[in-house]
């Protein structure tokens, strides 16, 4: 498993921002390998959010987006926003090395 974190600073309406991420998110879920992400927004500063996904392989998380039907998706959120990605390893918790439980806010 890997974790794709995709830190966004909106320069468009936040609203719009939300819509267009929630259709995308929902792209990804029909996507094999898509495992769940969920859509953070920071207390101290309303313009920044991040995108916590987890995926069984960055190739999966790749696939889908090299498919044409992303573009839309892409275009759309960089009109609305500037986004930094990086990719994760997990080290501790539900796939790392002390096991446990995923987290219950994870969409599956």
């Amino acid at each position: 498993m890997i974790v794709f974190v995709n830190r966004f600073v909106v320069h468009g309406d936040p609203a719009d921002f939300e819509r267009a991420f929630a259709d995308t998110a929902a792209y990804f879920t029909r996507w094999p390998g898509y495992i769940g992400n969920r859509l953070v927004r920071a207390l101290d500063d309303a313009a920044s959010y991040a995108n916590i996904a987890e995926w069984e392989s960055a190739d999966a998380l790749r696939a889908a987006t090299r498919a044409a039907e992303f573009d839309e998706h892409a275009r759309r959120l960089r009109a609305l926003a500037r986004s930094e990605q990086t990719f994760y390893e997990p080290v501790t918790g539900p796939a790392g090395p002390t096991g446990g439980e995923p987290a219950a806010n994870v969409t599956r």
